[in-house]
């Protein structure tokens, strides 16, 4: 992909040059003072990023290459001394040109050190949800807008702090909410080895989000490369695994998983302590304050639009709907960066209600099984939409169940 070089000052000026007049002399002759590039080209000789030609000529209109804009912005991000404005130039040059950065052996990562030291990310969301249960004859409808931030903020070359923010409304009562912090913790990362401490997320990954999709108060430290393990400890609130007399369970767990070209796999254990598990509908005792969950996942890429996945998981401690399993196959999938780009899924999925505590689907929840079906599309850059359907039952009731869902999405 090739640009001209008076484009490519264009996209720089775009994307945040200072629009402050340079005292610099003037020194192309084929770049006149009322040239609408003068200023940042001149600013560029200056700095030492541009040096022209021999003959005292720029050549603005000739065609460069990205890697010639590469080593361009190499020689920007060298430099010790920039001021505030042009870190932030540098900053987004050296984004766009990462990979031929990471070719001329530059270290974009290095250059993160002088961004700001705290980023915000975050999103708007919008959900419409259909319930129906044939148990009650009941049907819910729900109009939600969710709005998170994610902050990070660097601490030193190896450890962030990093939270969420949550809010919520319904449109159909045109109530609020205030923001709570659902999430507080921090980061730290040595090569393969990470580490969290504080509230976190909780994600069974060895499964896929089969059984857990919640938040831990605790730490989790993950190793590994083609062969990575993750190890969790803390406790968790989430309603499922928590009683009146005992307002979080204890929880521990491990994730392994390999992944090597097409094939992903994982084998995972999780063991939770919580008075709620004492109940007839639990065990046939009902003296069983624990849950040991076994289980496994894996996924297999076809190509680049097909992939085939798995998961199945027990908990060993019940005795009653104890099994949960899903297969999914998925054909391509929507991004946030590409707009038009887009997605479908078709799945089966069992949900035991005394394994899957806090599955991570949208249309098929805790105690239900059947069919789902799905497609994503985004619409604009950072703007995606999804609509799903689940068509099957309520377990324990023994009745039909079904769900709507619609989503749009706004990030930033």
């Amino acid at each position: 992909m090739k640009k001209t070089m008076v484009a490519a000052l264009a996209a720089a000026l775009t994307i945040g040059a200072a629009s402050t007049t340079f005292a610099a002399a003037n020194p192309f002759s084929d770049v006149p003072r009322d040239h609408w590039a003068y200023d940042a080209v001149t600013q560029l000789a200056a700095d030492g990023v541009v040096e022209g030609y021999g003959d005292g000529t720029y050549r603005g209109d000739r065609n460069i290459t990205r890697y010639e804009m590469a080593q361009m912005t190499a020689k920007a991000m060298a430099k010790g001394d920039m001021s505030a404005s042009d870190k932030a130039l540098v900053d987004r040059l050296a984004a766009e040109f990462a990979d031929e950065l990471n070719n001329l052996g530059v270290r974009v990562s290095n250059l993160e050190r002088n961004a700001d030291m705290v980023k915000w990310t975050g999103y708007l969301r919008y959900d419409y949800i259909s319930d129906r249960h044939d148990k009650d004859h009941s049907k819910t409808n729900t109009d939600r807008v969710r709005f998170r931030l994610f902050p990070s903020a660097e601490v030193n070359d190896h450890w962030k702090v990093k939270a969420r923010l949550d809010t919520q409304y319904f449109m159909d009562k045109d109530d609020s909410s205030s923001m709570s912090l659902a999430r507080a913790y921090a980061d730290g990362t040595y090569g393969n080895l990470n580490i969290k401490l504080g509230k976190q997320d909780l994600y069974s990954g060895a499964d896929d989000g089969l059984t857990m999709d919640t938040a831990i108060s605790g730490a989790t430290v993950s190793f590994g490369n083609v062969v990575k393990a993750k190890i969790a400890a803390g406790r968790v609130s989430d309603k499922n695994v928590k009683s009146a007399t005992d307002a979080a369970a204890n929880y521990q767990g491990i994730d392994l998983t390999y992944g090597m070209g097409k094939l992903t796999a994982g084998v995972g254990y999780q063991q939770i302590n919580n008075d709620v598990f004492k109940a007839a509908s639990y065990s046939k005792n009902a003296d069983s304050d624990k849950a040991r969950i076994w289980s496994v996942g894996g996924k297999y890429v076809f190509d680049k639009n097909v992939a085939l996945k798995g998961s199945y998981a027990q908990n060993t401690e019940a005795d009653y709907y104890k099994k949960a399993g899903s297969i999914e196959l998925d054909y391509k999938g929507a991004k946030n960066s590409d707009m038009g780009s887009w997605g479908a899924y078709i799945a089966y999925r069992h949900l035991g209600n005394n394994v899957a505590f806090a599955p991570t689907y949208n249309v098929l929840g805790r105690d239900q099984k059947g069919w789902a079906v799905g497609t994503s599309y985004t619409l604009f850059k950072n703007v995606m939409t999804k609509l799903e359907y689940f068509k099957g039952k309520d377990i324990t009731a023994d009745k039909n169940a079904s769900t709507l869902f619609a989503r749009v999405q706004f990030s930033f």
